[in-house]
């Protein structure tokens, strides 16, 4: 495979607090400075992308030294937080803005689809459109005259085709311009994040035509979704853009880990902040163990772990439930253990002092990869303190001689096999 898409230390920046790209008095200095021969002077400066902490800066860099290359046939997503680049990115690819600095080497034609309806005259029929949205793409009338019925008919907007769009719903216009920008055979295809937008039955039938463009085409596709079962269905590899930077180029399993589960303690181990006083009970630390009662955030397949948890109670605790749920990397529920599900409960009624829950696997069977935990404690039907997706544990990838790989192999990725647990509380003061 060739490559069709290269970008070498690509940067863009923006001025903060202005519409426009700067003053009069910035402009000047820039034409003396060019003039003379030497660099902008405002290109040195400039604060990170962050859109959390407050701007100390006249200005931002949106993106800054972007280097990746894009193999022909392949489909890249680009995920990231809000505001962490990627439509800039995909703006600049389509050359709807320019970069500050950088270069972009691309081969054929790009089509994008970067927000819902781009290019649409509300005034004018879904029909009018179809020809005018595919001039702004690049498709000659002949073209859309040869591919208008198999628009139409993939839009699934026939009966609205000879009316003026501003009567749409958000959904029929990226049914509409996705159809349109699908069938201009692009040689990249750049998508946003528009496709959340359609409801469920189009979201599955434009990724199964990205998927034909990419394998059965040999065309390339850009996508930036924050739908990660979509990412992990559709892309090849993935790249993650963080405060502006490229932080991750990889495989799109370990991308979608590390997206998932940034920021989450890793250790085995978290204290909670309890500086609220007036609560009945609070978790005040939760702990991972191995067999040995050695904290850890990784073990295997069939490994016998303990969740460890204290709670602070302050408050007599009439009728104590404690909740701990496992989910996967793609937030789908894998089991949760309640304490009120079993015949003998483990609590005992009418809790007054602080305790430990201990609750121990025997035979708990999962494939590799990242593992996320919540729990909930209630007095009846009262939530007295909730924690959700707190920490993250990781089952590492069985070697071919292991007793469980076998069986890890056999199963899908929310798949598990366990026995009973077993749960101890105790009482410490």
């Amino acid at each position: 495979m060739s490559t069709i898409l290269k970008v070498e230390n690509l940067s863009k920046q923006y001025r903060l607090g202005l519409v426009g790209t700067g003053t009069l008095t910035h402009d000047l200095n820039r034409f003396w400075h060019s003039i003379r021969g030497k660099e902008d002077p405002y290109i040195k400066v400039g604060a990170i992308n962050d859109r959390s902490v407050k701007a100390t800066e006249d200005y931002v860099w949106a993106l800054q030294n972007i280097n990746f290359e894009v193999q022909e046939g392949e489909v890249l997503g680009i995920i990231g937080k809000n505001g962490a680049g990627k439509s800039t990115l995909l703006k600049i690819l389509s050359r709807v803005t320019s970069p500050t600095t950088g270069v972009i080497k691309t081969k054929g034609r790009i089509a994008s689809l970067l927000e819902v309806g781009t290019g649409f005259h509300p005034e004018l029929t879904g029909k009018e459109n179809i020809y005018l949205n595919g001039a702004i793409l690049g498709m000659t009338k002949a073209e859309v005259n040869n591919k208008i019925d198999e628009i139409v008919a993939f839009s699934g907007c026939d009966m609205y085709i000879d009316t003026p769009v501003k009567r749409y719903s958000s959904g029929m216009r990226v049914r509409l311009a996705f159809a349109v920008a699908a069938h201009l055979e692009p040689d990249i295809l750049v998508i946003d994040e528009v496709l959340a937008v359609g409801d469920a039955e189009f979201q599955k039938k434009a990724i199964g035509k990205m998927q034909d463009i990419s394998s059965g085409e040999g065309r390339t596709v850009l996508f930036v979704s924050h739908n990660m079962a979509s990412i992990q269905d559709l892309c090849t590899r993935v790249v993650i853009l963080e405060h502006g930077g490229l932080t991750f180029d990889g495989s799109v399993s370990e991308g979608v880990n590390r997206y998932l589960n940034a920021n989450k303690p890793s250790e085995g181990y978290l204290d909670f902040d309890n500086t609220d006083s007036v609560f009945k009970a609070k978790f005040t630390r939760f702990e991972l163990q191995d067999k040995e009662t050695n904290i850890t955030p990784s073990f295997k397949s069939g490994d016998a772990i303990t969740f460890k948890i204290s709670v602070k109670v302050t408050s007599i605790i009439r009728n104590p439930i404690f909740s701990l749920r496992l989910s996967d990397n793609n937030n789908i529920n894998i089991i949760t253990w309640r304490s009120n599900d079993y015949v003998e409960e483990p609590f005992r009624k009418k809790t007054d002092s602080n305790f430990d829950i201990t609750i121990t696997t025997k035979d708990l069977f999962l494939l590799d990869g990242i593992y996320t935990l919540s729990m909930s404690f209630l007095d009846g039907k009262e939530m007295l303190d909730y924690k959700a997706n707190f920490i993250n544990f990781e089952i590492l990838p069985n070697k071919p001689n292991d007793n469980f790989y076998s069986i890890t192999k056999a199963k899908t990725s929310n798949s598990i096999i366990f026995s009973e647990p077993y749960w101890n509380i105790t009482q410490n003061s």
